[in-house]
């Protein structure tokens, strides 16, 4: 499996990067190689080259110094994205795959406009920010997710959104729903990391990843007790049954 970790000495805000460490050490356990290259600003690389491109958040200054260099990159991403790459997105990375973000200030940073919804910031008042648990509707699964929110832009006219909140506030401050997917992208403001929290969806994004090589993809059952067992701690926590 071929991962692009895009902006990674600028978009890893709260450890981020054990999104992709999570990602190596279960296909590792089962096998599977797993490559994983670094990609910042100026470096040139076929996006298409890999099966999972990972975009991490960061503040609005570290938001302000990538979007030139992603819009030069989108006509390389609409072709992985042709060619079914998958793509994770992490907070920052996951606005600036919609139209534009409108930050505090009132400056607007053009998005990649590759899905419909944008991104406005609120005023402080409602700042989407704590612990905050999901039910999860994703390739014909649902079940529960945990991870960690802290975000003031408020993301709207989202279609397909990852899942519905059961603690804590998603999208907007009230809106009920968190993230956005389809097929191929799984986008959320999910921190803490994502992916160490939520064993089930690192592997269906692997899953997917290894899905633009071959059709037939099984993956090996992993002990995730321990995982599991954090995450029970979590819901029970935010009073969310298990």
């Amino acid at each position: 499996m071929k991962i692009l970790w895009m902006y990674h000495n600028l978009m890893d805000l709260y450890g981020d990067k054990g999104n992709i460490m999570v990602l190596k050490t279960r296909c590792e356990k089962r096998g599977i190689p797993c490559e994983i290259t670094t990609c910042t600003i100026g470096d040139q690389v076929d996006i298409d080259d890999y099966d999972l491109f990972f975009l991490g958040g960061g503040a609005d200054h570290e938001q302000s110094l990538i979007f030139e260099d992603l819009l030069k990159r989108k006509e390389n991403i609409l072709k992985a994205y042709e060619n079914k790459t998958s793509f994770l997105l992490i907070c920052g990375g996951y606005q600036l795959f919609g139209a534009y973000y409108l930050d505090q200030d009132g400056n607007k940073i053009e998005g990649l406009n590759i899905f419909p919804y944008y991104t406005e910031s609120s005023d402080r008042d409602h700042r989407c920010i704590g612990n905050i648990a999901l039910e999860v509707s994703i390739d014909q699964e649902t079940f529960k997710a945990v991870g960690f929110e802290n975000h003031g832009g408020q993301t709207k006219n989202v279609a397909t959104p990852l899942g519905k909140v059961l603690y804590g506030h998603g999208n907007t401050f009230d809106g009920g729903y968190e993230g956005f997917v389809n097929e191929q992208v799984i986008a959320t403001y999910m921190h803490g990391p994502l992916l160490p929290k939520n064993p089930r969806i690192a592997d269906i994004v692997i899953k997917r990843a290894l899905a633009k090589r071959s059709s037939d993809i099984t993956l090996e059952p992993l002990d995730d007790t321990l995982e599991l067992k954090a995450q029970e701690v979590m819901l029970k926590r935010l009073k969310v049954s298990i």
